[in-house]
């Protein structure tokens, strides 16, 4: 949500740019409940972009044989030697899913106009 926020940034209001930092930092952890408050608001076109992007994501990391040997941690996984195989795959798949459910939901959300999405 927080790339979203940022490509589609005239679709959201100040309140939205601004809730739209916290995905970001939570989103390095791979903490998703930071959407919550973007999918309870416009769930028709918040789950639909998730459900695609975690789909390719997932498709791709099974493509490459990406791997994360810790149950948690997001990102900073990365510090532990081993812990992620074959990286740059592990980082594209990532890339890939994240950048395509901003894009969707940057496409399909519609502007704020008197309070309704």
């Amino acid at each position: 949500m927080w790339l979203a926020t940022l490509i589609a940034r005239n679709k959201f209001d100040p309140s939205e740019r601004e809730g739209g930092k916290t995905p970001l930092v939570l989103g390095l952890c791979f903490i998703t409940e930071a959407a919550i408050p973007f999918a309870a608001k416009d769930p028709v076109r918040v789950l639909p972009s998730c459900i695609l992007g975690g789909a390719v994501t997932g498709a791709l990391s099974m493509y490459f044989g990406t791997q994360l040997m810790a149950p948690h941690g997001g990102l900073f996984v990365l510090l532990i030697p081993g812990a992620i195989t074959p990286v740059l795959p592990y980082l594209g798949t990532i890339l890939a899913g994240t950048v395509l459910t901003a894009g969707v939901y940057g496409v399909v959300k519609r502007k704020d106009v008197g309070g309704v999405g």
